[in-house]
């Protein structure tokens, strides 16, 4: 499929349309190795090569991003108190194009971290967070009292049939789906996986349980898990195996 070049400039992250077309005009910008400076070109990614300052500019429908969020960020595009996760980003992801498009699958609270996405696929964000999906979530979970040993089963037994979760602010009590624990060498250290993303979810499932979260880190949605290899604020885009670990399995 074609379209205009200053589009695709647009898209690609070099700025605004009107950015893209002062690019063109110092004659940065090649296609199939001869330079262009007609934003009104038409070309297809998918046969054309396009080049700008000599680098080849990849085909992509969409953006995929793979951040490990820090804590004391919220996730939303703006917030009056506090930085947000998309202050993170390079300039780059700061165009109209992706100011429009560009939105987080999911949310953590301000003061959890780890695995967030971030994407221009509305698709396959609904097909993430429908209800009907229940694409697993797995948290890192450090809680403020030890579970002992001989408490696990019965711990493992009541998260398995679905706990009764309270209210908390203007959220209404609700029973949680079957969960899973598992455990660690420490016993204030767990990995909780749940199937939905209510609010204050895992904080609020252990109060029923008559514990407190200390410190919440999500590290896996869906076959995506966190690159340990990133530093909390760091990011990286998606490689297409782990865009397809992402679809959910129905």
């Amino acid at each position: 499929m074609t379209e205009r070049l200053d589009k695709i400039l647009s898209h690609a992250g070099f700025g605004t349309r009107k950015d893209a077309k002062k690019i063109l005009r110092k004659g940065l910008v090649t296609v199939n190795g001869e330079v262009v400076r007609d934003f009104d070109f038409k070309l297809d990614l998918e046969t054309d090569e396009l080049c700008v300052d000599g680098e080849r500019v990849q085909s992509e429908q969409f953006l995929y991003l793979m951040m490990n969020k820090p804590a004391d960020y919220v996730c939303a595009n703006k917030d009056g108190l506090h930085e947000t996760v998309f202050s993170l980003l390079e300039d780059c992801y700061r165009t109209p194009y992706f100011e429009s498009h560009l939105h987080l699958v999911g949310r953590l609270d301000i003061d959890t971290e780890g695995l967030l996405l971030f994407t221009t696929d509305g698709d396959l964000t609904h097909r993430l967070i429908s209800p009907k999906t229940l694409c697993p979530k797995k948290y890192f979970v450090r809680l403020e009292r030890p579970v002992a040993p001989d408490a696990r089963a019965g711990i493992e037994k009541k998260l398995q049939e679905g706990i009764l979760v309270p209210p908390e602010d203007n959220e209404k009590e609700f029973k949680a789906l079957p969960a899973k624990i598992e455990w660690t060498e420490n016993d204030d250290e767990v990995f909780l996986i749940i199937n939905e993303g209510k609010y204050h979810q895992v904080k609020r499932m252990f109060a029923a349980l008559e514990n407190q979260v200390v410190y919440l880190k999500r590290v896996q949605i869906g076959g995506l898990c966190l690159d340990p290899s990133l530093a909390p604020g760091e990011y990286r885009k998606l490689t297409a195996e782990e865009v397809a670990a992402l679809e959910p399995r129905y």
